[in-house]
């Protein structure tokens, strides 16, 4: 604000008094033709000095400057920095929390990990007894049948011997009487009478 009416003041005091004297209305003054909008003649323009840059202005320019800064630093001081921290611990504070909870469910994936190896140990363990348990079990059985089969098949060799053994006596009773027999008839075929029975069975006896 006190730059603007300054700069109006200097651009007041800059004009030549002919163009004072045509903007109020002087008589014997000649009209002159403006170019600008602000009804400031072309040629005015380039007199004067720049506000910012003149130094009657500078004690303002500092005022404004030093508000300036004061109020950007208060409102960093007061709204952006603590805001900003506020963030910055809330997502320290969620990270810390994600830590601890990534820590915890990797413990519980460790516990839960050592848990089902010791029970598949346990199980390969209890598989183990109740395979050689029923291998031995399966081994007693066999070897329980294995001993009924070959009772009775001795039994049954047994049983066939001695009915081998009756069936050769009896046999051999059948050829000793074959033999009298068949002897006896030789002995009437060649000396042409009936021969002793007792003979030709002691005869046999003592062949066989």
């Amino acid at each position: 604000m006190f730059v603007s009416a300054a700069f109006a003041q200097s651009e007041t005091h800059s004009q030549p008094a002919e163009t004072q004297a045509v903007e109020h209305g002087a008589p014997g003054a000649a009209p002159e033709t403006l170019h600008t909008e602000t009804g400031v003649p072309h040629d005015a323009g380039h007199t004067g000095v720049f506000p910012p840059f003149d130094s009657t202005y500078y004690a303002s320019q500092l005022l404004w400057l030093a508000i300036t800064f004061g109020a950007f630093y208060l409102f960093l001081s007061r709204v952006a920095l603590p805001r900003l921290g506020g963030v910055i611990e809330a997502r320290r504070g969620q990270i810390e929390q994600d830590l601890d909870h990534a820590g915890r469910m990797k413990e519980d994936a460790d516990n839960a990990i050592a848990a089902y190896e010791q029970e598949l140990a346990e199980a390969r363990m209890k598989a183990g007894r109740i395979a050689g348990k029923a291998r031995d079990e399966a081994k007693t059985k066999a070897d329980a049948e294995r001993a009924t089969v070959e009772a009775s098949l001795e039994a049954k060799l047994a049983e066939a011997e001695a009915r081998i053994a009756a069936i050769k006596e009896k046999a051999m009773q059948d050829v000793g009487s074959i033999a009298e027999g068949t002897a006896a008839d030789i002995v009437e075929h060649l000396v042409g009478g009936i021969a002793d029975k007792a003979s030709v069975s002691a005869a046999v006896k003592a062949a066989s």
